[in-house]
């Protein structure tokens, strides 16, 4: 990847997670929605992290690179998440470093913040379950229920293990397998005709991983990598504007 150029992204968004009504387990899934509408810049998540409740959150966040964003409750039964969350929003908003928000919680509260960040003519997009108030997903330009999410992630993990082949090199070394993280990049790039350019599936790929080279893969590109994944993966390419550009689809 490192003898590929890259396009830049041209959106850039903020994802804030109210931790108290939201699932760890989805996060890498929430990066992969949220990543379909720009580059994820603003990653935090909010929560009273003195509470066992947030333990849950604490190694799958470090991985991701979110920030920890510490809010006390200063009253048993309020949530001052809701605060914290939505002033930070409005300054995230006011300084003008994104140009869309994923806001992630079944919460009515954040209604009106949804409301006011559309009304500045900004994307803004919400993750939640199937109970979340219809005042809240209405006031989102798109709203994901995280039941979809769960239902992907499992159909991927069932594809993964029926397709996975433990394998060794020549040297006899254990081969990694780049598939979970080139499935999660597509899902993030692919277009409603399922084809999905291969410059900007290698911009998701660092979103979300920025260590990923495919030299880890014994490719010194990534369209070499897909090249040499024929059972997953097949290319084509198409002369836009005088330059040639790779797409790619996953095979059923």
């Amino acid at each position: 990847m490192a003898t590929e150029n890259l396009t830049p992204l041209r959106n850039k968004i903020a994802i804030l997670i109210d931790g108290d009504n939201a699932q760890s387990s989805l996060l890498p899934q929430m990066i992969v929605e949220a990543g379909r509408h720009g580059q994820v810049t603003v990653r935090r998540i909010y929560g009273d992290w003195t509470t066992n409740s947030m333990n849950s959150w604490k190694d799958t966040l470090n991985f991701h690179a979110f920030q920890p964003i510490q809010q006390f409750r200063y009253t048993i039964g309020k949530n001052a998440t809701d605060s914290a969350m939505i002033i930070d929003a409005m300054d995230i908003l006011h300084l003008g470093v994104v140009d869309g928000f994923c806001l992630v919680s079944s919460d009515s509260d954040y209604t009106r913040l949804a409301t006011r960040i559309r009304e500045t003519g900004i994307f803004v997009m919400g993750i939640g379950e199937k109970k979340t108030p219809k005042a809240f997903v209405n006031a989102c330009d798109l709203f994901v229920y995280t039941e979809n999410l769960v239902a992907e992630k499992k159909a991927a993990q069932q594809k993964q293990s029926h397709t996975k082949k433990t394998g060794k090199s020549k040297e006899g070394k254990e081969e990694l397998d780049p598939m979970p993280i080139l499935t999660q990049a597509f899902e993030m790039t692919v277009g409603q005709d399922g084809w999905a350019r291969l410059d900007t599936m290698g911009n998701n790929l660092y979103q979300l991983d920025p260590g990923f080279d495919p030299r880890t893969y014994g490719q010194r590109q990534l369209s070499r990598l897909i090249k040499n994944l024929k059972d997953q993966f097949e290319m084509r390419s198409q002369d836009i504007a005088g330059a040639t550009i790779i797409f790619v689809r996953m095979k059923e």
